[in-house]
């Protein structure tokens, strides 16, 4: 008796670190899954810089996941959407059919790809208001913007806080989280972004091609800077006297250069009178779960610039590189 041809499937993959030009659409062994997994029929993936860095194999320290001198799997994309196609020992929660969001096993696996594999505790039950496309664009950029403002930030009700770069994947959602979390909230964004932050809830919009909000004379009790394109004395100073600066960038720098833009909020905030974080933010199963009661309540919804078919996965990283993307950037999987 034969033995059961192996299911291929179309995914992006990525054989060395480079430039995007690394990137080709080939056939790949659907992903096996083990206890507690389950398997995904990928129909949209949402990208953000985090996998820009993976396919350039930079900052050296994302080498450490997913493969020192080359990729090990070399799938690009986090955030997914799609169908259950099977599950694994043990999981209960979730069944074939279901439609879902949330992070794939990555670097183990892909969600630039028809089926992908993920934990079961990485998933969450899509809202049903919202399309694929649109829940795919959630799960990282929404958690950074949670993380920042409740868990960084210990934003509370009432406070006023300032988004620099309101406009961008994380920005959009903080803006909107800020507001469901009882904030009152002040955007910067350029001309062209101003209506759209507005329409996000942003009770003051402020556009820094014409102003500047670190010599407005406003004090914020939080800022949350997406950007981080200012000194830290120049941002510090739009603080209240004990106001918290959370720092969600580090990018525009390299090497010796780019540890010590990391490191030295860090260091220096125990000895002034603004408290100055960085943060790690990772998905789970309980912010997702947050995440998607604020859609259901008409408090959240997702921005998104381009969706871009999965074969050309190469051209959606460069626009998210580039830095003018309004919102997410998706690709598009499957119908």
């Amino acid at each position: 008796m034969n033995a059961a041809k192996e299911k291929s499937v179309k995914a992006i993959v990525q054989d060395r670190y480079g430039g995007f030009e690394v990137l080709a659409l080939k056939d790949l062994a659907e992903p096996a899954i083990g206890d507690g997994e389950v398997l995904v029929q990928v129909v949209a993936a949402g990208l953000h810089i985090g996998d820009v860095f993976a396919v350039r194999g930079s900052p050296f320290p994302v080498r450490m996941l997913s493969g020192v001198s080359r990729p090990k799997y070399g799938v690009p994309g986090y955030d997914l959407a799609g169908r259950v196609a099977a599950v694994g020992s043990g999981v209960t929660r979730l069944k074939p059919g279901d439609e879902v969001f949330g992070v794939c096993r990555w670097p183990k696996a892909g969600a630039c790809a028809e089926y992908s594999r993920a934990a079961s505790d990485g998933l969450v039950h899509k809202p049903a208001e919202l399309t694929f496309e649109a829940a795919a664009a959630i799960p990282t950029s929404a958690s950074a913007a949670l993380h920042g403002l409740r868990d960084a930030g210990r934003l509370q009700a009432g406070q006023h806080v300032l988004i620099n770069g309101a406009s961008g994947g994380v920005g959009t959602f903080a803006v909107q989280i800020a507001k469901a979390l009882g904030a009152e909230v002040t955007a910067v964004c350029s001309t062209r972004n101003v209506e759209l932050v507005r329409s996000l809830g942003a009770d003051h919009v402020i556009d820094y091609t014409k102003e500047d909000f670190t010599k407005a004379g406003q004090g914020y009790d939080l800022i949350v800077d997406n950007i981080e394109n200012r000194s830290l004395s120049e941002v510090r100073r739009a603080l209240t006297p004990n106001g918290t600066l959370v720092l969600n960038s580090g990018t525009g720098a390299g090497g010796l250069r780019l540890l010590a833009r990391l490191v030295r909020p860090v260091v220096l905030s125990p000895f002034v009178g603004h408290n100055l974080r960085r943060y790690l933010s990772t998905p789970n199963q309980a912010d997702l779960q947050f995440l998607r009661a604020l859609v259901e309540k008409g408090q959240l919804r997702p921005v998104i610039d381009t969706t871009y078919p999965l074969s050309e996965t190469a051209a959606a990283l460069r626009h998210i590189e580039s830095g003018r993307a309004r919102g997410k950037v998706v690709v598009a999987v499957a119908a």
